[in-house]
């Protein structure tokens, strides 16, 4: 699992999954456990625990009640988007076709785990990273039901594709990258509308399971026909005749989230209208360091109780007890992101801590194109004279720079200049509604009208840029003047000169993909003119630079 902003925001805002396709499915709590994580071998070191419960693990969310918000009934849910490419372009009826499905929204069946700690590898992915599934079910009269239940772990979102000597993407996945292709409306609006069109024939779909998956036995099949399919049914023929849409909030574009919206829906505050005005978007972020911050989200509205909210840490900071402190809020996130009542999410506290020790030493993957070192030292002065204060000390390495201290300032958002429709989703009844819970033991909550300065690990990998992924390129976010009204989002390709998203700008300022590239993901247009999207902040930090040192810094900030 993970740490910062809707986290796992992995785990946070993918209440994408949460359009609950299966609303009051069944009569009584029934729980399971991620069967991938079952089957491990035992632990070798807490690191290893670690980076396979970040992978695997469910935290708690493989239950019935998660069918309600975040959770899917994966097998029907996953046949009705493989016969819908079945009937569209003759596709086969196979596990094969679904993740190529799945990785047209930006799911990652990867090749590898680059940065798997010493100890068993993982075994071959047979499904996409960060879809946990497991069995939920009763066995006894005159109850007896069964379903295979899927929500979404650290690793949907907390999982990036790394880059090769031609900044071409890689199936060789990096553990604490953010995932900038996963796009959790698309995936949800996908899927409302396979099921939306397989359950008019739900002979049909109940019989493309068992060809999809041979091991399903005949109570799996019951549960579906009885209790599954016209549960399912009735739920989109509600949705359909209120909202109209799969989720009554928007999560945004590809590696963003919604953590806040997913939250009030969970908590019951959500205003009427939210797909309009509840665009308190976020990006994923990437998890280097992030032990380091006194605070999460990128606005710094969550801090441990009795803690003080800005402060500077240093590497000495990261204690047994900081890292308890930080997994208290971090577990809070699984209500959001998969689903889990707010007393459910403090039992995964244990969990959350074993993760966080895989990311006690976790370091960003290296730049894989050319830096100049001449250059990458004056940037470094450029660096501790204009940026450090803001973003964290560096030691001497023009290697690999180690952070050594992050200030965890706060920036008010007048100051800043970024979108504000962030800072105005935390309103007073969702701090309400939180104070209601156990949570209030572990989580201080407030809103803090500005953004916390982020780190920079690994920052050449995490384009688009700013708290709402709103500028493509490094380059384009240091010449403000430059920044494309629109671009496009999603299996892109990485520009080494101007870091971030390769592109070219069209003459209606429209940052395109090169004409020969194949994106692997979908992209997405993303368009600053839209709410909770704008592309302005941090104009003022650059307006003192001159080119040469904008030059410098941007070869520095490879090395990250």
């Amino acid at each position: 699992m993970t740490a910062s902003q809707r986290l796992p925001l992995a785990l946070a805002a993918c209440a994408a999954l949460a359009f609950a396709a299966a609303c009051g499915m069944v009569r009584g709590f029934a729980e399971g456990s991620a069967t991938a994580y079952t089957r491990l071998p035992a632990a070798p070191d807490r690191r290893w625990l670690g980076a396979a419960r970040f992978t695997y693990d469910d935290f708690g969310g493989i239950n019935t009640d998660a069918l309600e918000t975040s959770a899917i009934p994966w097998k029907i849910a996953s046949a009705a988007l493989v016969l819908q490419r079945v009937d569209s372009n003759g596709a086969a009826l196979s596990i094969a076709t679904l993740n190529q499905a799945l990785g047209e929204f930006g799911f990652i069946v990867p090749t590898s785990i680059a940065n798997w700690p010493p100890g068993p590898a993982p075994q071959a992915f047979e499904q996409p990273l960060g879809i946990v599934t497991g069995y939920a079910g009763r066995s006894f009269l005159p109850l007896r039901y069964k379903v295979q239940i899927a929500n979404l772990g650290c690793a949907a979102c907390h999982a990036g594709v790394t880059y090769d000597a031609q900044g071409l993407p890689r199936r060789d996945v990096w553990l604490g990258l953010p995932n900038t292709s996963i796009d959790l409306d698309a995936f949800s609006w996908g899927l409302y509308r396979a099921l939306q069109r397989e359950t008019r024939d739900p002979s049909r779909l109940l019989a493309a399971v068992p060809r999809l998956y041979p091991a399903t036995d005949s109570l799996e099949i019951e549960t579906m026909r009885v209790l599954l399919v016209p549960r399912i049914t009735r739920r989109l023929h509600q949705l359909e005749s209120t909202i109209g849409a799969p989720s009554p909030h928007p999560n945004g574009s590809p590696g963003m989230t919604n953590g806040v919206g997913a939250l009030k829906r969970q908590m019951h505050v959500l205003r009427p209208g939210s797909l309009q005005s509840e665009v308190g978007f976020n990006s994923v972020p990437e998890l280097g360091n992030v032990l380091l911050r006194s605070s999460l989200l990128s606005d710094g509205a969550y801090a441990p109780v009795g803690a003080t909210r800005f402060q500077p840490l240093s590497r000495d900071s990261v204690t047994d007890a900081h890292i308890s402190d930080l997994a208290g809020i971090i577990a809070f996130f699984t209500v959001p992101a998969m689903g889990n009542p707010p007393d459910r999410a403090e039992r995964e506290i244990p969990k959350v801590v074993d993760a966080l020790q895989f990311l006690r030493e976790y370091e960003a993957p290296r730049f894989p194109g050319p830096i100049d070192s001449m250059l990458a030292r004056q940037g470094r002065d450029v660096y501790r004279a204009r940026c450090a204060a803001c973003h964290g000390s560096y030691d001497e390495s023009l290697a690999h720079p180690r952070l050594l201290t992050f200030p965890n300032r706060l920036v008010p958002q007048a100051e800043i200049g970024s979108d504000r429709a962030r800072l105005a989703v935390q309103d007073s009844a969702l701090l309400r509604a939180l104070l209601r819970t156990a949570y209030r033991r572990h989580v201080a909550v407030t809103g803090t009208g500005g953004y916390v300065a982020p780190r920079l690990s690994g920052v050449w990998a995490t384009a688009p840029y700013l708290h709402n992924g709103s500028v493509p390129t490094l380059w384009h976010l240091m010449h403000p003047e430059s920044r494309p009204t629109r671009f496009y989002v999603g299996g892109h390709r990485l520009d080494f000169e101007l870091v971030g998203i390769a592109g070219s700008m069209a003459p209606d300022r429209t940052w395109q993909y090169p004409g020969d590239y194949v994106p692997w993901s979908r992209p997405y247009r993303y368009d600053t003119a839209r709410p909770g999207r704008g592309n302005g902040g941090h104009e003022r930090e650059f307006s003192v630079l001159t080119e040469q040192e904008k030059r410098v810094l941007l070869e520095y900030l490879k090395l990250l």
